[in-house]
């Protein structure tokens, strides 16, 4: 939730709710920054970019957000995506095209063979 006035833009505060759920959430999160999973992950990307109070909440969201689709569909079981999760939705194109024409810039000529065809 943002609110807005004018040209100002904040960071809308978090809702009135069950302070049960919130507890029981913040603890969780807690616990889940520090396994070696997708959320452990998601909370190690968050803190660089936010406090850990804010990373935390998130983090808390996002578990409420697994827990509502669970309860959702009863025929779904949870399945980590494993800690490697967001460098595999990284498109390798996208990413190696700007680096070349950086090196290109400097007065490098590249020439790269892919990783597989390398003995």
């Amino acid at each position: 939730m943002t609110k807005q006035s004018g040209k100002r833009r904040g960071r809308g505060k978090t809702g009135k709710g069950n302070p049960y759920l919130k507890s029981a959430l913040g603890q969780a999160a807690t616990s889940a920054a520090k396994t070696d999973t997708r959320l452990g992950e998601r909370y190690c990307r968050l803190v660089k970019r936010m406090p850990k109070s804010k990373a935390k909440t998130a983090l808390a969201r996002t578990i409420l957000t697994i827990v509502f689709e669970l309860l959702s569909d009863p025929t779904a079981r949870y399945q980590d995506l494993g800690t490697d999760f967001y460098t595999r939705q990284i498109d390798t194109r996208r990413r190696t095209d700007p680096l070349i024409r950086q090196l290109e810039a400097l007065g490098h000529k590249v020439t790269l063979t892919p990783a597989d065809q390398v003995a």
